[in-house]
């Protein structure tokens, strides 16, 4: 009884989710090529109308292949659960290993290179087709292929440890499992911030010290007055995967590193590069980057708490197509783990707007930062430069925004400054 409710909700809101989201995608591209034909009036005087055009064929191509990964991505999800597919997958993996550790641990890394395979040629024509075609592209196949083994090197020598330490706890730690798993996933997390600048980003980048001086001193200004300390400031080689360009800082406590895409410096004046710069060092005096922690770090805790629940629940496991009986071997953490990691999107999905609206928030308050320490001017200067060259359309359907985007839309946020300034 219990099962059959469950996979009645499941499908329910698999089903609703579906909907809502080709709902919000067709009103996004008819919103876009209605707006099409002409630069909006605030933007008609800076952004040509043949960038204008680009970026709504782009965000239109982005919208439609998005579409097809969600029906791509649906079939496996219903493919994985209700129609059988871990079922057959443990079975088929239990037949090379045998019990104990090495199967669990051979289920889950069997389960990522199915998906991983199915995903490649979706990526792949995305580098190569849709990024090639709008002129983004600046891969090779060679680089494709070599990020990609690393990707998988990385998870192999990084994920895998993570997880056997997980379904170690959860075999012997007790009822109280989830809460252990709580501070080993968090700590993990943490070292991955400290770990990330420094040793997994130079595996697929080149990072340079910033070598114009000027510069230097005017961002070593910005950063005296703002009262933030951080361990140098470096180029990344961007340009060798992508036009786009961006600024961010990464790391965690002393180890903050400031990294500029040599995209973006080779396409702004350096009183814009220090307006985005004051932007992206607002997060940081603004206190955000420990809040989005703080909710990652309570978020996950209530996730592993209702795990901790599910896994002895026998309704999860067969409401989704996986009958714990016919498992092979005496441990199904592998499996209730792979069963939570793929149905938490759907129960999850009508809260997104939240987590949009609190990133909205932010980075208003970001801008309102950068106005303070700068020039506001310098930042819509900047502002419409990136939009421009990294074709993000100036006409979102509202409420697809509303819905999706981590960032207000650019008619909004230039408003705002310019009250600013």
């Amino acid at each position: 009884m219990y099962s059959l409710a469950f996979s009645i909700l499941f499908v329910s809101l698999l089903i609703l989710t579906l909907l809502v989201r080709f709902w919000l995608a067709s009103r996004h591209i008819r919103h876009v090529l209605r707006h099409r034909a002409a630069v909006p009036a605030e933007f008609a005087q800076t952004i040509p109308l043949a960038a204008h055009q680009k970026a709504a064929d782009y965000t239109v191509a982005k919208t439609k292949f998005g579409l097809l990964g969600l029906m791509i991505n649906t079939l496996v999800l219903i493919g994985f659960t209700l129609l059988g597919g871990l079922q057959w997958l443990s079975v088929a993996v239990f037949q090379h290993t045998g019990p104990g550790m090495t199967y669990q641990l051979a289920l889950m890394a069997g389960f990522a290179l199915i998906t991983g395979l199915i995903d490649l040629p979706f990526d792949y024509y995305k580098q190569f087709g849709m990024e090639q075609r709008f002129g983004f592209n600046k891969m090779t196949p060679g680089l494709f292929f070599a990020d990609l083994l690393k990707g998988v090197a990385l998870g192999a020598v990084i994920g895998l440890p993570l997880v056997w330490v997980v379904l170690t706890l959860m075999a012997k730690a007790g009822n109280l499992w989830w809460l252990y798993a709580w501070f080993v996933w968090s700590g993990f997390q943490l070292l991955m911030m400290v770990l990330f600048p420094t040793v997994i980003a130079p595996l697929f980048n080149k990072f340079t010290p910033l070598a114009d001086e000027a510069l230097k001193a005017r961002i070593e200004g910005l950063m005296a007055r703002v009262g933030f300390a951080s361990k140098g400031l470096f180029v990344m080689d961007g340009s060798k995967r992508s036009a786009h360009g961006n600024a961010y800082f990464s790391g965690f406590g002393a180890n903050k590193r400031i990294v500029f895409f040599d995209t973006l410096l080779a396409r702004l004046a350096p009183q814009e590069i220090e307006a985005v710069l004051a932007h992206e060092l607002g997060h940081f005096k603004l206190k955000h980057i420990i809040k989005r922690i703080a909710i990652m770090f309570a978020v996950s805790l209530a996730f592993l708490a209702l795990l901790g629940y599910l896994k002895n629940q026998l309704w999860f496991y067969t409401g989704l197509g996986v009958d714990p009986l016919l498992l092979p071997g005496q441990n199904n953490d592998a499996m209730v783990l792979l069963l939570f990691m793929l149905v938490l999107p759907v129960f999850t999905f009508l809260l997104g707007p939240l987590m949009s609206l609190s990133s909205r928030k932010h980075e208003f308050e970001a801008d309102a930062f950068a106005a303070r320490h700068t020039d506001a001017n310098d930042l819509v200067t900047a502002l419409v430069k990136m939009y421009e060259d990294n074709a993000s359309t100036l006409t979102p359907d509202p409420l697809h925004s509303a819905f999706y985007d981590s960032h207000p839309p650019a008619s909004v946020r230039i408003r705002h400054l310019k009250l600013a300034a």
